[in-house]
């Protein structure tokens, strides 16, 4: 599956910001207000999911905010707007040769599985809220929009 080549992938740390209030919350509203949508992975379900669980058991939001980010991020998958993106065995592996060839870069697992699947996709913007993945974002010939603080 690929996307239109302007169809920006987000990550998980940028997309955060647009269903929980957080530093840089308003760039990313309005970055992705501006878009007709936006490419995530199967990946980023799993990761939004596993976040708000964690934050609702940290206490930063309640149970309620929780089931409410829950569903609306299941509406904008539901609804096409953010374009969800399969994770695939090859995905694994491409993420090991990207770490493999990119030495210098710091990638945990599952940046390098984001970067994976986007470049898969043929997808040219990554959008992220992560120094070390907009690097290595950059250094496989992919642009990066950055949300950092």
């Amino acid at each position: 599956m690929s996307s239109p080549p302007s169809t920006p992938y987000i990550d998980t740390s940028a997309l955060t910001k647009w269903y929980l209030n957080e530093p840089l919350s308003d760039a990313v509203e309005n970055y992705l207000r501006s878009l007709p949508t936006a490419a995530i992975s199967s990946l980023t379900a799993i990761e939004m999911r596993c976040l708000l669980a964690r934050r609702r058991r940290a206490m930063e939001i309640t149970a309620e905010q929780e089931m409410r980010c829950q569903a609306v991020f299941e509406d904008d998958v539901g609804e096409g707007y953010l374009q969800l993106l399969p994770l695939e065995d090859s995905h694994a592996r491409a993420a090991i040769r990207l770490i493999e060839t990119l030495p210098g870069h710091p990638l945990r697992t599952l940046d390098a599985l984001h970067l994976a699947i986007a470049r898969r996709a043929g997808i040219e913007i990554v959008a992220t809220a992560d120094r070390v993945m907009a690097e290595a974002a950059e250094a496989i010939g992919l642009s990066a929009k950055t949300f950092l603080e």
